[in-house]
């Protein structure tokens, strides 16, 4: 771990402080439009716009990496984000805002695949695994930092807006200024979306509930919290609670992946999640069950999004995984730009409440049909499952594909292992 830390620490310094700028800037518009009067549904077009903006850029990116470098699109597209930052309160207008978050969500991906890729780069077959981790780490703790932040400021004004906008523009320092460009970036093509139904509709129903459930995660809990009647330190407390929740669960519930048959892992996992959702439902105005209820949610979700990638690489060739989860981000993404357009029109119709009513439906939904895919497959032999690999939900196409060589490099490295102790 000191090694990966030693050789990489600019990037991950710089990556933690573009992270407490993304985090800062989800949670604080939703609390600023909502003191701007913007409605429910205008704030949902608002957050979903980050999600169209991100999927672009995912797909984008690569293409403008191999046309000028590294190092230009890292500088450029930051530039952009710390602009947008400012622009934000300087035009309070629902449609000034989305513009925005297309914008910031188009360049954020593509700064992920940027500085994913050097990470990649610079991390070796002995390390790939622990740097993935610590990569993982630095950006849970730059989002909770956020939030903090948040708590301790004042919404209405500027200043918040300028913070974020100040971090972003010094991250590039520490990046720029110590890392040499990469080798041509190459990216793997994914596989068409029939061919990834065919292998595994669980991985792809999965990742487009999942997605949906990201979204409400990240872009309309501070808009259910203000609309809750929660104060400024009780929307970042909870909205850390979520992150704190993932990066906690990620671990255990990985280990007991390797374990067991991961269908019925992911059908318990959901379910807990979604009861955790149900019972925010009912929670009514009692903070700390609400609170308990985002962590479980957020700590059962994003163990969900690596274990649905590890179930579809129970199913696939080494060659084939990294296409595949490229296709499976897309399917994630599509999800990700639909779910708060919904939640948004439950929450119009219904209030608040609708919040933790659309992540029970999801969560609880992927249970069942995880349940029913059970009925329909055999399942996989234990020995013959690869090892859990956890990946954030916010990585880029390349982070992921930098998780399954970790995973490929421990299936056959274990492949090795078992051959020697045969002969």
């Amino acid at each position: 771990m000191f090694q990966v830390l030693g050789s990489s620490w600019a990037l991950l310094l710089g990556m933690m402080l573009l992270m407490v700028g993304n985090g800062l800037q989800g949670t604080l518009l939703g609390v600023r439009g909502g003191m701007e009067n913007f409605s429910t549904f205008s704030m949902s077009i608002i957050m979903s716009a980050y999600f169209l903006g991100f999927l672009g850029g995912s797909r984008m990116a690569p293409w403008m990496i191999r046309r000028v470098g590294h190092v230009r699109v890292f500088a450029a597209l930051g530039s952009f984000i710390s602009a947008v930052l400012i622009l934000y309160p300087t035009v309070p207008h629902p449609a000034a805002w989305t513009i925005g978050r297309v914008v910031i969500g188009f360049c954020f991906s593509g700064v992920y695949v940027t500085a994913e890729s050097w990470l990649n780069n610079s991390a070796s077959n002995e390390n790939r695994g622990k740097a993935l981790s610590l990569y993982m780490m630095v950006q849970m703790f730059g989002i909770v930092a956020a939030q903090g932040l948040l708590a301790f400021g004042e919404p209405s004004g500027y200043i918040l807006f300028v913070i974020p906008s100040v971090l972003v523009s010094i991250s590039f320092a520490p990046i720029l200024l110590s890392i040499s460009p990469t080798p041509a970036f190459e990216r793997t093509k994914p596989l068409s979306l029939l061919a990834l139904w065919n292998i595994s509709p669980l991985g792809c129903v999965g990742m487009f509930l999942l997605g949906g459930v990201f979204a409400a995660q990240f872009g309309m809990s501070a808009v259910w919290g203000f609309q809750a009647g929660l104060s400024i330190k009780e929307i970042s407390f909870f909205v850390a609670s979520v992150y704190v929740g993932a990066l906690v669960l990620q671990y255990p519930i990985g280990w007991v992946s390797d374990k067991m048959d991961r269908r019925r892992l992911i059908l318990i996992v959901a379910f807990m999640g979604g009861t955790a959702a149900v019972c925010g439902y009912f929670s009514g105005d009692n903070f700390v069950l609400l609170t308990i209820a985002g962590a479980l949610i957020g700590g059962t979700s994003n163990p969900l999004y690596a274990l649905l990638i590890a179930y579809t690489n129970d199913f696939l060739e080494h060659e084939d995984m990294a296409a595949a989860s490229g296709g499976l981000l897309f399917v994630n993404g599509v999800g990700a730009i639909s779910g708060p357009l919904i939640v948004g029109w439950i929450m119009g119709a219904i209030g608040p409440s609708g919040y933790f009513a659309y992540l029970a439906v999801l969560m609880l939904g992927l249970s069942a049909y995880a349940a029913w895919r059970m009925t329909r497959r055999p399942s996989s032999h234990l020995e013959g499952t690869g090892h859990y690999t956890p990946v954030f939900y916010s990585a880029s196409p390349v982070a992921v594909e930098l998780a399954q060589e970790v995973f490929i490099e421990t299936a056959l490295r274990e492949e090795e292992e078992a051959e020697r102790s045969v002969s």
